[in-house]
């Protein structure tokens, strides 16, 4: 008996709180013209939208792709004497130092691929010799 109750209430409550909502098709049938459609929220459109995750591989915001034999920072004694002979100073001892760089143009095009460490530094203004400000890519991705 409370069973039949309760589902006999349920049932008063659901059947008083549902709307009629007009159809298209009875509106056109009485010559108005047709409501515009419902935008319903999902939960992908309130999702959190993600951010980019840095630079694509193979690809520099300060220059082409360089192609190092050895990547050190600027207090290593070699890179600190290169860098003495050139007249560089003034350098903090934690910026990335690429020793004789070549520029990658297309990636793996032709045998032109880097064996050692593939950089992207911010001045390769030594013809090579050495390129200041480089941080090391994944040419892989």
């Amino acid at each position: 008996m409370k069973f039949s109750t309760a589902f006999a209430v349920v049932a008063a409550a659901l059947s008083l709180g549902v709307v009629n909502a007009e159809t298209n098709a009875e509106r056109l049938s009485r010559g108005l013209p047709p409501l515009p459609p419902v935008r319903r929220a999902t939960p992908v459109g309130a999702a959190r939208r993600g951010t980019p995750s840095g630079t694509p591989g193979g690809q520099c915001n300060t220059g082409p792709v360089q192609c190092c034999n050895s990547v050190t920072h600027s207090s290593d004694p070699v890179a600190s004497l290169l860098l003495g002979l050139l007249g560089v100073a003034g350098l903090g001892s934690n910026v990335l130092v690429g020793i004789t760089c070549s520029p990658l143009s297309v990636i793996g095009a032709g045998g032109n691929s880097c064996t050692s460490q593939p950089v992207c530094c911010s001045n390769n203004s030594f013809n090579g010799i050495i390129a200041l400000g480089c941080s090391p890519i994944n040419l892989n991705l």
